[in-house]
């Protein structure tokens, strides 16, 4: 039940945002600092307002949410880029990029495709706006698509829906994000990551809607937009998209209702 969780939620922050009292004054309880701030992120109230709910002074308030979250870490997360900045260009310069090149991201070892004694490498998914690499794999180009291709490119928009449906779940439920707040938006992102991850694991049907049912009339259809696209694509990668594209058209990697979606 709710209690329960808290409770839990109380226990895992208590050796973070515990604080000693002193001979001028007693701190807030571990537990009415995990209420303040949850109010916070899931309604989006002014510190005002907060302030006068739970009877504590606006610089309490501000002070606790700093410091619930500031070290709170998500899976990875690269938070605090100019939002001017496209999405190619924070992967780029992002250490997860780096990582992924260098290959010291510890992703386990190319694996056999299901069913098939042909092994390919685990791969990121993205949309146009990315480049094409080893590791992570983008739609073929919007222009004279084959069949195969387009295949392709529903399974990969189809994998792409989860990241969409985790961003949209967070959005909804924590809509401190629909407010303009002046706070570091980079302890607000991370915290909500944390907090998303945690009501994922502990109450996944209560916190999670079902939006993303598994089903034959519930997938995504192909969106034939006109985007960019680059062309700094290795050889091996393409091969590789070829090769992935090849599997979700054969006998083994094919699935009856695919041939509905394009």
């Amino acid at each position: 039940d709710f209690l329960t969780q808290f409770n839990t939620l109380k226990e895992l922050n208590t050796p973070i945002i515990q604080r000693k009292n002193t001979n001028y004054r007693d701190c807030i309880s571990v537990g009415e600092h995990l209420m303040i701030t949850l109010r916070f992120l899931a309604t989006g109230e002014s510190f005002k307002s907060l302030s006068y709910q739970f009877r504590v002074g606006m610089s309490t308030i501000h002070e606790t949410y700093q410091n619930d979250y500031d070290n709170y870490r998500f899976l990875y997360a690269d938070v605090g880029c100019n939002g001017r900045v496209s999405d190619g260009g924070v992967f780029g310069g992002c250490s997860l990029q780096d990582a992924l090149e260098k290959r010291t991201s510890n992703i386990p070892a190319p694996a056999p495709l299901p069913e098939s004694d042909q092994l390919a490498p685990y791969c990121t998914v993205a949309d146009e706006a990315f480049p094409l690499k080893e590791y992570l794999m983008k739609p073929y180009p919007n222009h004279r698509l084959s069949v195969e291709q387009r295949i392709f490119s529903y399974w990969l928009s189809r994998a792409r829906r989860v990241v969409e449906n985790a961003f949209g779940i967070l959005a909804n439920r924590f809509r401190v994000f629909l407010t303009t707040i002046n706070i570091q938006n980079s302890a607000k992102v991370l915290a909500c990551c944390a907090l998303h991850n945690f009501l994922r694991t502990e109450c996944c049907e209560a916190y999670m809607p079902a939006i993303d049912q598994e089903g034959l009339d519930q997938d995504p259809g192909l969106q034939q937009a006109s985007l960019p696209h680059t062309t700094n694509s290795t050889t091996h990668a393409k091969q590789l998209r070829d090769k992935l594209c090849q599997y979700f058209n054969s006998d083994i990697g094919t699935v009856p209702f695919q041939w509905g979606k394009i």
